[in-house]
This record gives structure tokens, C-alpha cells and sequence, in this order.
């Protein structure tokens, strides 16, 4: 069978080749990228970055945290639950480059802004395990000690033609990279309306199924020490969180845990599903200090 006649025209075929690939590239590169900086994919309320938060991404891309870490939200369920409203394209029409990621050895930040006091961000930062026992993540205590350039930050948000003033650039005097990176966690989603997944609501029904259960105490004193200990402290003192008193309803202390506070930095923890909030409610009200 003998192929037909443009293949055997090499001039021609490189022609339609070319083509065809210029083709492929717009519909799939250019084309979306036109779309998300498009005023109809804009989202309300999206600003660039401020100085010092700008500083901290360039820390955060430089120490590689992009590699762990994903900063899109898929709209899959399990994903919405845990992490929030699913990522649309407007949110990143400031990014350059964008850090969606693919792999995430470490948690989703891409809705992190607000969601913990600064106080824990610098923790964590600096001794992760401190937060998080069983975190891979290495220290980096050693940002607190290296302090931002505003002549370059000045430089850079004028190349990426973001709005700045001279009272910002003024107040990065005495900033660190760890001010920064911070300032850049806590950026992170913080622009966007708050949507139906961002702060689950507790179920209607709140009666304790574990009241009187020794077990379920037992099994509770472990959930706190891993999900609540690094912020209230390993006694219910207080530390970057509140010291945890008594005289709580079990119902209102069960909502509390599963929808958290957002304005008052705490998450909420409706992922480790009612049963473990239940435990841990338990396990505060017997008193276990």
C-alpha cells in the first residue's frame, strides 16, 4: 500500500506538522491562559501580593515547599471536605509561575490563609514536629535569622507591575524570611468568599454515643495529644491556643471541635468524622488533665 502523495512532499508535511502543533499549543496553553486573566474569569476580591508577601513566596519556591505541597483544590468530595470550595482559574491570575503541584507528600495550602494564628505558622515552621508528631517535614528555624531585601522585593513587585507603597517597602525594616513566608501562608486563599466547604456545619443531632466509656476516653486522650495538644497544650493549659476550662456542653463543645472557629484561627475538624470528635469531647469532659 503506498502512502499518500503529502508524505512523500517533506516541505509540505513539516508545513502541516507545524500547523498542527501550533494548533495543539494554543487550544491547550494559550487559550486558557487568556481565559484566566479574561475579566469574566476574574474573581471579586483576588489582589496581587503585597510586598512581604511576595518576598515569602519566592522563600517558599526556593526551599522547595512546592514539591510536598499541592495549592489546588480538585472538585472531588473528599477533597472539598477537607480542604475547601474547589480551585477555579481566577484565583491564580497574580501567580507567576503558578504552584499547582501534582504531588503532595504534605497537606493542600491552597485555602491555609486564616485558618491557623500566626503563632502557629511560626511553630510549625520552625520545629514541625512540635505541631505535627508525625510530620516529615524538615525545620526551618534557620529563616528567622536571615532578614528580606526591600530593594529587591521594591525591584521585583515593579517588574510584575504589582501596587505597592512606600509605607509597605518601609515596613519590611527588621522583617525576616520566616516573616514572610508566613505572611505568604497566611495570603493563601484568604481573598476568596468562604463557600459551603470551607466550614462544615455540625449535624442537628448531638447526643454523646460514647458517654461513660472508659475506652472511648482512653482513645480520646490519644486524639488530642495528636490533633489538639500543640495548640492548647499537652494539660489543656493554653499555649498559641486557649487553656481549655470546664463547664462546657457536651453538644456545644462536639460543634465546636467538628466546625471549628475560622475567625478565631481554629480549624475546624470534621475529617477525622464524628465518632473521634466524639472521643475527644469525652475525654475533655472527664477532666483528663
Amino acid at each position: 500500500m503506498s502512502a499518500p502523495s503529502w508524505e512523500k512532499k517533506p516541505i509540505l508535511f513539516l508545513l502541516l506538522a507545524t500547523a498542527t502543533i501550533l494548533v495543539g499549543t494554543i487550544v491547550t496553553m494559550v487559550l486558557p491562559f487568556a481565559w484566566v486573566n479574561s475579566e469574566e474569569e476574574r474573581i471579586a476580591g483576588i489582589t496581587p501580593y503585597a510586598p512581604l508577601e511576595l518576598e515569602g513566596r519566592d522563600v517558599y519556591i526556593r526551599e522547595g515547599c512546592n514539591n510536598c505541597h499541592t495549592q489546588t483544590v480538585r472538585p472531588l468530595v473528599a477533597e472539598v471536605v477537607r480542604y475547601g470550595d474547589y480551585s477555579r482559574s481566577g484565583e491564580f491570575v497574580y501567580d507567576r509561575p503558578h504552584l499547582w503541584g501534582s504531588r503532595r507528600t504534605g497537606p493542600d495550602l491552597a485555602r491555609i490563609g486564616g485558618k491557623y494564628p500566626d503563632a502557629w505558622h511560626f511553630q510549625h515552621m520552625a520545629e514541625p514536629q512540635s505541631i505535627v508528631p508525625r510530620s516529615n517535614m524538615p525545620a526551618y528555624a534557620f529563616l528567622s535569622a536571615q532578614g528580606v531585601d526591600p530593594s529587591g522585593i521594591r525591584r521585583k513587585m515593579e517588574v510584575l507591575g504589582f501596587p505597592f507603597t512606600e509605607e509597605q517597602l518601609d515596613a519590611l525594616a527588621g522583617k525576616t524570611e520566616m516573616d514572610a513566608l508566613v505572611a505568604y501562608m497566611q495570603k493563601l486563599g484568604r481573598d476568596l468568599p468562604r463557600g459551603e466547604g470551607s466550614t462544615p456545619v455540625a449535624p442537628t443531632e448531638l447526643t454523646n454515643p460514647f458517654a461513660g466509656d472508659a475506652a472511648a476516653v482512653a482513645e480520646g486522650a490519644l486524639l488530642y495529644t495528636e490533633h489538639c495538644a500543640s495548640c492548647h497544650g499537652a494539660d489543656q493549659q493554653g499555649g498559641i491556643g486557649p487553656e481549655l476550662t470546664d463547664g462546657w456542653d457536651d453538644g456545644d463543645l462536639f460543634s465546636l471541635i467538628y466546625a471549628g472557629v475560622p475567625e478565631g484561627g481554629m480549624p475546624g475538624f470534621s475529617s477525622l468524622g464524628q465518632e473521634r470528635v466524639w472521643k475527644i469531647v469525652n475525654y475533655l469532659q472527664s477532666g483528663g488533665r
